[in-house]
């Protein structure tokens, strides 16, 4: 099969529209299916949208599959060093604001939950904690480890060199550890292989991979193999966020219902169906939806808990949904913005100094992150070109 044309193609806005999609029904899933916030269930507060809310949780699984087809494009005819600047030019400067944001809030109104000790805050600063067994100062910041270790092992992709061929064989390599994983015993590898979430990863980098070269049944045959192993986990997925006795006694097929339909829809986004979808509101959709997921949770239980009583139900959930966004735009606007650029730079002159620094050759050029040539001879700069979409600003596509 021949290579797609390396020209300018419409900007993915529907992907952007999707990553807001889902961060909502996690947003609804907090605000609306759980007692935390409200102090008893709110499905008596709510008795026809928390049915709906209760599966929000899914909101995870789409922002996984999302990940595997952005990381994936990102990564694309970049270095090692080029993928690390990207990561945490992206990831740190938000983060950076919503852990003492966070913080305050809690601290201020210990109602929903509360801080242990300042000691936590500053270990979460590094996005590590659940290596050490530090808790988290939201419990959102679970999927930021499971990401990073994502990124680690896209990582290795880069050292061997970003080709069709090698993602292939990545993600057979890895359908098989993460399938194996469970029964061998090995804890490293059930941690890095990441069963229950790996289906998402690997079925993203393959849309992808029919974006750029084309849809083929053997790209197909993977997502359909993902979306197969994808159920195995679901029971364990609905105990671990709605509990036991609920997961034993809701149906499964809302569950299985709104996974294939995420499928569906960045299968549809990645063999183009999407394309006509310019508006331009999406990018900023797109912009606001990592900083929402990330200060959305504690924040806008506390503030749900401390004026539930005060204000109607309902105007009280769509005010502190509004105020979460409206914030979450700040913080792009006024930190990730400048902040990211600034770290950019910063990381750049760093990964510079190392490569003027470090001897020439095959060992050199491995050290440094340095790509071998694209099998395809499409130079560094065009692949660059296709390599521009971030988590959350859109690009255009190659």
């Amino acid at each position: 099969m021949s290579q797609r044309r390396l020209t300018a193609s419409p900007r993915l806005a529907a992907l952007d529209g999707l990553r807001l999609v889902a961060a909502l029904m996690v947003v609804f899933y907090h605000y609306v299916a759980l007692s935390r916030p409200w102090g008893h269930n709110p499905a008596t507060i709510f008795p026809t949208l928390h049915k709906f809310a209760e599966f929000g949780w899914l909101g995870v699984e789409v922002f996984f599959l999302v990940s595997g087809f952005v990381i994936c494009m990102s990564v694309w005819g970049r270095t090692l060093g080029d993928f690390a600047v990207s990561r945490v030019s992206r990831l740190f400067p938000a983060y950076w604001v919503a852990i003492p944001l966070t913080a305050l809030v809690v601290k201020k109104w210990p109602e929903v939950t509360s801080i242990r000790g300042w000691d936590d805050v500053i270990v979460n600063l590094t996005m590590l904690q659940a290596g050490n067994n530090t808790k988290n100062v939201d419990d959102v910041y679970w999927t930021l480890f499971v990401e990073l270790k994502f990124y680690v092992l896209m990582a290795i992709v880069v050292l061997c060199g970003v080709t069709y061929r090698n993602l292939l064989i990545f993600c057979g390599v890895w359908t098989v550890a993460a399938a194996l994983a469970p029964s061998l015993g090995f804890p490293a590898l059930a941690a890095f292989a990441m069963p229950q979430y790996a289906p998402f990863f690997i079925a993203g980098i393959a849309f992808y991979l029919m974006r750029r070269f084309g849809s083929n049944p053997l790209l197909w045959g993977i997502v359909l193999f993902q979306l197969l192993l994808s159920q195995r986990y679901i029971h364990y997925r609905m105990a671990s966020n709605l509990g036991h006795v609920a997961a034993e006694h809701l149906p499964t097929w809302p569950v299985r219902l709104i996974i294939v339909a995420g499928f569906a829809v960045v299968g549809a986004i990645a063999v183009g169906l999407f394309d006509k979808v310019q508006w331009k509101w999406l990018s900023t959709a797109g912009a606001i939806t990592y900083p929402l997921y990330l200060i959305h949770m504690f924040i806008g239980m506390t503030l749900i808990h401390h004026f539930r009583n005060r204000l109607p139900a309902p105007v009280l959930v769509v005010s502190v949904i509004a105020l979460m966004m409206v914030t979450a735009w700040l913080i792009h606007r006024f930190v990730e913005r400048p902040a990211g650029l600034w770290i950019r730079n910063s990381m750049k002159r760093g990964i510079a100094d190392v490569r003027r620094h470090t001897p020439a050759g095959p060992a050199g050029r491995a050290r440094v992150g340095v790509q071998p040539p694209n099998p395809y001879g499409v130079p560094v700069e065009a692949e660059r070109g296709a390599a521009l979409l971030e988590d959350g600003v859109g690009s255009r596509v190659h």
